[in-house]
């Protein structure tokens, strides 16, 4: 005999009151708010964030109010009833197998009378309750089988987030009772052909084997992945998927469910980029500005050093993209020390050469004026016209600044998000640089281009991004990168070391400093941790002075310093003034003195692998070898020894930024709230790397064919990337 699936059904609809729906009530509504719960849909897109197995069948015993569970049994007894107010109900009396009775309970559905007849054997799934002399299900789930077929396999229990207050059978009930009634109204937003593409293109998860053991919760599965080919089915469809993700009757189940909303998730996401990448480049036009035989041998002749290959395709890529009318959208990623700033200067003196403005943003003063000063130095003798433009500069000289770049005597402007402001009015501005990308808002980045004729775009990253990060955070800019060191570059080496090892390594740090060399002491914190033994900048610098580098000469550099002490303290170091900076972390980029050789880093257990790379990379600008010595806090963790062991073992940023990002994930690993990386709800950028992929081919297939979303199946899907990434599709390109 077939076994027969019965759905349960209640009488919720979308528009219930939260507090209404079973399991919540007026007494929980807050700690479902707390969960981000505040409508009644929410409660089918509130997943769990695991599994448990439960034992295949449940004795009387066994069971506990408040709980889902499936017991098995003998239809021994049925009644229908009807109340004063003209409510019915249907009751099916269980005798479970192994002793006790159960009875099922269904409300306003009268043809369940006509399901069941005395005898019958039922499997019965659902949340249970007590009433004080006997169990009561309400609305199970229910299937007929025949006495002599083997009972079906068990089911994976949902394990939800929590908060204080909230128990698993809260959640469970409410959650069952909302998919009893509005599963099948839920619309679907990826048309089948969408959801062929997907499977056809990419993997889906392998069945995970369940555990023997009772009550042993099960990840959702990771890793295992299989590479699918073409001719496979498509992605469930929403309301099989909903089912299947909070009542799976297998962990393949529950994993396939989770790979149509992880792929759903990162696919709207893709689609925002991707609509915003075609608008941008069909939308308004932008200069041409094309690099001659003549401008290009010209340029290249101002570096006085041999390009990398990597830096010879970058310019290429960038040389290519200006002479286009259509807006250059690049982002130029590279390790440490490879060279990014050589193709920034390369596209600013292109722009100059056929008569429009460049500028160049940087998130900080400090950094800004680095790059001003190199400019200035290396177009000294050219009638290239170099400005800087920051909040810190006088009202006088920015009204005089502004009034040149207005009438275009001003050929390349560096400045800080000063540039953003309304009053900065361009004559001809052709091109924009922008560096540290991750460490500007969205918004901010944005500005530059909504607020004026669309310019060409070169976005420079000195952190190298993890793949997963790049296709998500720029997914809509073309991707150049530099790997190659340019030639002449000495090594770095990379020592972790302990605190019975400190004295030793100053004696090294002096000696260092006495033959000539200057060094760098970096410590995350201004001042002093009173709750640890974590010494501060003010304090490592007095202690140094008047401890194991007494007789150098010492300065300190921290964040709290207004920008002009800063780049006095800055040019003291670059002149030699200064032998050894004590400083936080604001020497992490845009410091370039070759002669600084050395790099002691306490507390290095604080900071991320990225960030000690790019600390790393400032002992390594010139012909010197490069010494560097991480300390962790004593008593630190063994795994944050280790973490710190992968940094010396290797000097591939690229390589680093993936481990870093496994480590902390992608959030700490650049800061979530500054670089703007989407809120995820079920998605991982680290575990999901396949399916981004898979996400992001799909998306630009369907953006190409359907640009603005506009064919009839289309229009459910563009209503979720309007409600849920409507900004971003505006902010996009930069960011």
């Amino acid at each position: 005999m077939k076994p027969i699936e019965t759905p349960a059904r209640t009488g919720l609809e979308a528009s219930t009151p939260l507090q209404f729906v079973p399991g919540i009530g007026p007494n929980r509504l807050e700690l479902f708010h707390r969960l981000g719960i505040r409508r009644t849909t929410d409660l089918l897109f509130f997943f769990p964030r695991s599994y448990q197995d439960i034992a295949p069948y449940q004795s009387i015993t066994e069971l506990e109010s408040g709980l889902r569970a499936t017991v098995v049994g003998q239809v021994v007894d049925m009644d229908q009833r009807v109340s004063f107010e003209g409510r019915s109900s249907v009751g099916v009396l269980l005798a479970i197998e192994g002793g006790g009775y159960v009875r099922c309970v269904w409300y306003n559905q009268p043809f369940r009378r006509q399901q069941y007849v005395q005898g019958m054997r039922v499997i019965a799934t659902g949340v249970v309750k007590s009433t004080g002399i006997s169990f009561e299900m309400r609305h199970p789930e229910t299937t007929i089988v025949a006495y002599d077929q083997p009972l079906p396999a068990a089911k994976p229990l949902p394990v939800y987030p929590l908060t204080d207050g909230l128990q698993q059978r809260h959640v469970a009930s409410a959650v069952e009772a909302v998919l009893a009634s509005l599963l099948d109204t839920m619309e679907e937003a990826l048309p089948e052909s969408l959801r062929l593409a997907a499977t056809n293109s990419a993997s889906l998860p392998k069945e995970l084997g369940l555990p023997k053991e009772l009550g042993k919760e099960l990840k959702p599965q990771e890793a295992a992945v299989s590479q699918l080919t073409a001719g496979n089915p498509p992605l469930m469809g929403i309301a099989q998927a909903l089912r299947s993700i909070h009542q799976p009757s297998s962990m393949a189940e529950a994993n396939e469910a989770r790979h149509r909303f992880i792929f759903q998730e990162l696919f709207v996401y893709q689609l925002a980029l991707a609509m915003r990448r075609h608008r941008l480049r069909h939308e308004k036009p932008a200069p041409k500005i094309e690099a001659s035989p003549k401008i290009h041998a010209r340029i290249l002749r101002r570096f006085p050093f041999e390009l990398t290959g990597d830096q010879l395709r970058a310019i290429e890529d960038v040389r290519r993209d200006m002479a286009s009318d259509i807006p250059m959208n690049r982002l130029v990623q590279g390790d440490v020390g490879s060279g990014k700033t050589v193709i920034a200067q390369y596209a600013m003196l292109n722009a100059v050469a056929n008569k429009q403005q460049a500028a160049l943003m940087a998130p900080t003063e400090l950094l800004a004026r680095q790059h001003y000063s190199r400019l200035k130095e290396q177009l000294s003798g050219s009638q290239v016209m170099v400005e800087f433009l920051a909040g810190s500069i006088s009202q006088r000289d920015r009204t005089e600044l502004l009034q040149r770049i207005g009438i275009g005597t001003v050929d390349l402007v560096v400045g800080t998000q000063s540039l953003l402001s309304e009053h900065v009015q361009f004559a001809s501005l052709g091109l924009v640089v922008i560096d540290e990308q991750h460490k500007f808002g969205v918004e901010q980045r944005a500005s530059l281009r909504e607020s004026r004729l669309v310019p060409h775009y070169l976005v420079l990253s000195a952190t190298p991004i993890p793949r997963t990060i790049a296709m998500t955070l720029f997914g809509d800019l073309d991707v150049s990168i530099l790997k190659d060191k340019p030639p002449g570059r000495a090594s770095v080496h990379t020592y972790l070391g302990n605190a019975s090892q400190q004295a030793k390594w100053w004696d090294f740090v002096a000696k260092q400093v006495q033959s000539g060399r200057q060094a760098y002491v970096v410590t995350p914190r201004v001042e002093s941790d009173p709750n640890s033994e974590v010494l501060g900048a003010e304090q490592m610098f007095e202690q140094l002075r008047s401890g194991p580098l007494a007789g150098l000469r010492l300065d300190v550099l921290h964040g709290r310093m207004d920008g002009s002490e800063k780049q006095n303290k800055l040019d003291a170091f670059s002149s030699g003034q200064t032998q050894v900076l004590v400083s936080t972390t604001v020497v992490e980029v845009g410091i370039d003195i070759p002669n600084a050789t050395i790099m002691t880093i306490l507390d290095a257990d604080r900071l991320g692998l990225a960030q000690l790379h790019q600390l790393r990379g400032r002992v390594s600008r010139g012909s010197y070898p490069g010494y560097i010595c991480l300390f962790a806090k004593q008593g630190s963790a063994p795994e944050e020894n280790a973490r710190l062991s992968v940094l010396a073992s290797t000097d591939d940023g690229f390589q680093l930024a993936e481990q870093d990002m496994r480590m902390r994930g992608p959030g700490d690993l650049l800061g979530t709230k500054q670089i703007g990386l989407p809120p995820l709800r079920i998605a991982d950028l680290v575990r999901d790397a396949e399916v981004l992929n898979q996400a992001r081919k799909v998306a630009l297939d369907c953006i190409e064919r359907d640009p603005n979303l506009d064919l009839p199946e289309h229009l459910k899907l563009k209503r979720q990337v309007i409600q849920r990434h409507g900004a971003l599709a505006e902010l996009g390109d930069v960011g």
